[in-house]
Order: structure tokens, then sequence, then C-alpha cells
């Protein structure tokens, strides 16, 4: 459920950080493999859909923020631009042309985990929502879409240990993300291979060293990114169980940016909006009597509270970024709407 103090104002001022940076080519970070020189393109010619917000996974979830405050409120004054920047985007040519970026050799690796989770989550608002264009531009993503899911397919069966690092390439946060597409759209085959590889990754997991985060240029919470994933997969009481063992204390405090023009020291901001909102998912799974209930909701809140304040639009290097983090938490994506296991029923 979305946050009762969500309302349009807050909507608008996120969505107008989306529009000004989904097709905002420059400055750009591109993360480039070349394999001649006829590779040597601007980013809107390399990857036509989502060159802008300086790095393509932004690009992608600034356009996921567009398509979910269009259906949450399609009436605001900010729906007829959002509409036209996904409908400019997502054209069936502009896909194409991403698939054959995505697919070229050397790229095994592009966006992976974290931009192509996106790609399932833009997929998976598509096919949720109630805007009329919503199935027009569902269609014109979803060469890239099954894409995605084969590149993360192919990556998970070798992916012998998972990365536990506070940036990017997290698995467990793009597992989450992963999880959630995979239920949404009813892709089955592949949301119980991600299951089963974040049983394998994470259930005999004890002791999450907690104390030990944040990293100087966190924005994700390994500790409780993994609470996060692993209560998409176990009923209420074993997974209350589960996080005894994992995190026996959850002991932490807002983290501050000392200087919003260092794009990765604003990764801190972002820290903030997803420990709440993992805590928020953490807590929506545990059983009505737990005694963290109260103070996970607490510290979530004062989490949320530290990271909306932390939003600048003047300072693109989170700008760019931050608007996506604050509408996932406060529109209530991370909810237990789709938690339901896509594996087999175990004995």
């Amino acid at each position: 459920m979305a946050n009762s103090d969500f309302d349009q104002t807050q909507a608008e001022r996120f969505a107008r950080l989306a529009l000004g940076c989904v097709h905002k080519e420059y400055p750009n970070k591109i993360a480039h493999s070349l394999n001649s020189d006829a590779d040597v393109k601007p980013p809107r010619e390399l990857t036509p859909a989502f060159y802008g917000c300086f790095d393509w996974h932004s690009s992608v979830h600034g356009h996921w923020l567009l398509a979910r405050l269009l259906s949450m409120f399609p009436q605001a004054p900010f729906a007829s631009d959002a509409r036209r920047a996904l409908a400019q985007s997502l054209t069936p040519a502009n896909i194409a042309k991403e698939v054959e970026y995505l697919d070229a050799p050397g790229r095994g690796g592009f966006e992976r985990p974290y931009g192509l989770a996106w790609v399932l989550q833009l997929a998976a608002e598509l096919k949720e929502s109630s805007d009329p264009d919503a199935h027009q531009w569902f269609a014109a993503l979803h060469l890239l879409e099954l894409a995605a899911a084969a590149h993360i397919a192919s990556w998970l069966p070798k992916l012998e240990h998972p990365i536990r690092t506070g940036e990017h390439n997290n698995t467990a946060f793009s597992m989450g993300l992963m999880l959630d597409y995979a239920r949404i759209t009813s892709n089955t085959e592949f949301g119980r291979l991600v299951e089963s590889r974040a049983r394998d990754y994470y259930l005999n997991d004890r002791n999450c060293p907690l104390s030990y985060e944040p990293s100087g240029e966190d924005f994700l919470s390994p500790c409780l990114a993994e609470a996060d994933v692993v209560r998409r997969i176990l009923p209420s009481l074993e997974f209350a169980q589960w996080l005894s063992a994992f995190l026996p204390a959850v002991d932490l405090e807002p983290t501050h940016v000392t200087d919003f023009t260092d794009g990765k020291l604003y990764h801190l901001a972002g820290l903030n909006l997803s420990r709440a909102w993992m805590l928020e998912g953490i807590v929506s799974k545990l059983p009505a009597s737990d005694p963290r209930r109260k103070p996970f909701t607490a510290l979530a809140s004062k989490l949320k509270q530290a990271g909306l304040g932390s939003i600048r639009s003047e300072h693109y290097e989170g700008g760019h970024w931050l608007g996506t983090f604050a509408v996932y938490l406060v529109s209530g994506r991370n909810d237990r709407r789709h938690e339901e296991s896509v594996t087999e029923p175990r004995p």
C-alpha cells in the first residue's frame, strides 16, 4: 500500500525529476564495450530508448517512475508529459536497437543484474498499468524483456556465490525485483529459477554483519536486501525464525551526505530510502505478534524522512535517480501483493 501522505504534489515533484532526465543525453556515463570503430557512437544512437539520466540503468528506472506515477495519477498535470516521454522512448524500433546492443558480442555482463532487473520491473509495471497506452508500451518492450530475462537465466546457474556489495551488482536486491516481475507477469519458469538460486544463496546464512555497514558509497544494505528477498520466498513463521538467526539485532541510524555534488557520496541518500522500504517489507512478513514490528516500523519512518529530505533537484548527481527510489518507497511498490511462491510446494 502507498504511504497515506503520498499525494499528487509529491508525485509531481518526482515525475519532474524523471522528465528532466529521460531524454537528457549529457552528461553521460556509459559502460560500453566496443567491438570495432563502428561502435563509437553517441548514447542516443547506441541505446535509443534509454540514453538519458546519466546512465542506462537510471534511464530505465526513470521510465519505470513515469509509468508508475502515470498509472497512480492519470489526471495529474505531469501526466501528458509522462505519456509523451514514454511514447517517445518505448517504440518497436528503439527497443529493437536496445536488444541488438544487449546481445552484441562482449556485452554478456552489461547492466547485470541491476539494470536488467529494472527492465523487468518496468515490464511488470506496464503489465499492471491501467493507463490506456500501457499495453502498447508493454508490447514494444517485450523483446528487451525477453532478452534481459534470458541474460539473467544464463548467468544465475553459473553464479556460485551471491554478490554482497551495497551498490549495483548486489544480487539480493535485483533478485527481489526479478521475483516480483516473474509473479506479476506469470513468468513461472524464470521465477522458479530465481527463487531456487535465492534459496541456494541465502537460506543458510547467519549473523549478517550489519555493524559493518555502510561502506562509503552504498545505496543498498547487503544485510537488509538479503532479508527482503528471503521474506518473498518463506512462510511467515519460517521467515521470522530465519531472520532471528540472520539478523539478531538491527541497530542503525540514518546516513548523511557530506557533498551533494559528488555522485558517489550522494549514494548515501538512496541508502536511507532503500533501507526504509526493505524494513517495511520485512515487517510485512513478520507475524502480527512479533515484537520487532514496532521498532522496525519506527526506524523505517526515520530513514524515510532522512532520505526524502536529501533529494535536491538542483544537484543532478542525485536528481537523475533518487526520484525512483523515493517513488518505490512512498508508492508502496515493495509490498506483499506478489510474494506467492513460484516453486512447487515443498513437503
